[in-house]
């Protein structure tokens, strides 16, 4: 199909820059392309009433580093400021990262992170651009490795905000908090499964009430969610690794739970993918260890998930094409022109939609 089918114009003052407060209190579209109505305007505090006892709610478990540094590059005596946001560990000592300016790096290039007036050690962090590719990405070899190194980063490093976010205000000490869910347990993501955001330990009291319950997947979110797509066709994009885990245990809950006819509804994108890259032919999920690479568009066959949980996400992008599969192109070009006229809040600090899909 071609990228363009996938546009839509959204006012940027519907960007939002902070979440609801509290986090149940953002708004839920409900898109059912079977429906009637087919849209209907609730608040996520209402999903209790909106799922069935015995249905069961998949998260996605990463926990958001501080991945985004601020430094210096000094060359031939003259001072450039640049950032990176960490995408991928190489190893204990080198990450692939997304610089920006790309334009003001190159190989061999040192980068001073951090203050270097300051006494402490852990206040600097130098690396050297090993090498430097087309799409602004770099890698990077720091001088400190392994446990050392991780604690710097997470002693200079910042929330990693959206580019949406980040090109309006600065990333700040409220992010650290409001930019990770309230399940984030394993460290590795460099962006959160913004789906979970919505949750309270108020609500997930109601849901368990209600009899629906809750399972956690992993899967770490890398920085390539934020690429755009500049393919004219998506048959010719590539889509970026991200590593993930199912335990054996959590794929036999869920299998059961199909099996007594309840629903599998994924808290977001990332939970919906790494439970259909790891379900096989007969609809069976497995346990899963390692990278997936799965780009989910209008024409794939949904194995596992049943309904979805989701933010409203970018034109053009590899999320906005995942729920159009789900849910059906015209739908979600619908439910996106309602959510606009409704002034709806936009992506990852934005309200919410349940889906139900276009094919059971």
């Amino acid at each position: 199909m071609r990228v363009d089918d996938f546009d839509f114009d959204l006012p940027e003052e519907m960007i939002a820059l902070r979440p609801a407060s509290p986090r149940d209190a953002s708004r839920l579209l409900v898109v059912d392309p079977k429906g009637e109505p087919p849209l209907a305007d609730r608040m996520t505090a209402n999903l209790p009433e909106l799922l069935a006892p015995g249905d069961a709610l998949v998260f996605n478990d990463t926990r958001v580093i501080p991945a985004e540094l601020h430094g210096t590059r000094t060359r031939d005596g003259v001072v450039a400021y640049v950032s990176v946001t960490l995408i991928e560990r190489l190893d204990d000592h080198r990450w692939q990262a997304l610089a920006r300016p790309a334009k003001r790096l190159k190989q061999g290039d040192r980068i001073v992170f951090g203050d270097s007036g300051d006494v402490c050690l852990v206040a600097i962090l130098n690396a050297t651009v090993e090498a430097r590719g087309e799409e602004g990405e770099v890698t990077l070899d720091f001088e400190l490795a392994g446990a050392a190194l991780d604690q710097a980063i997470a002693t200079l490093g910042a929330m990693p905000l959206p580019p949406y976010i980040a090109s309006r205000r600065a990333s700040d000490e409220r992010d650290r908090i409001d930019y990770q869910t309230m399940f984030a347990s394993h460290e590795g993501a460099v962006a959160a499964p913004t789906a979970s955001l919505h949750f309270t330990p108020k609500l997930m009291e109601a849901l368990a009430a209600k009899g629906i319950s809750r399972h956690f997947v992993t899967l770490h979110v890398g920085a390539g969610t934020f690429l755009p797509v500049r393919s004219a066709d998506t048959k010719d994009h590539v889509m970026h690794a991200e590593q993930g885990s199912i335990s054996a245990d959590t794929a036999s809950a869920l299998n059961a739970v199909k099996a007594r006819g309840g629903r599998i509804v994924a808290v977001g994108t990332t939970s919906l993918r790494i439970l259909e890259s790891a379900t096989n032919e007969d609809g069976r999920l497995q346990l899963f260890s390692g990278s997936t690479r799965i780009f989910i568009t209008p024409g794939y066959r949904f194995r596992f998930v049943d309904r979805l949980l989701t933010n409203f996400h970018l034109p053009r992008s590899t999320l906005f094409m995942l729920v159009s599969a789900f849910s059906g192109l015209d739908t979600m070009k619908a439910a996106y022109s309602h959510a606009i006229e409704q002034r709806y809040r936009f992506y990852s600090y934005g309200d919410a939609c349940l889906l139900s899909p276009e094919t059971p």
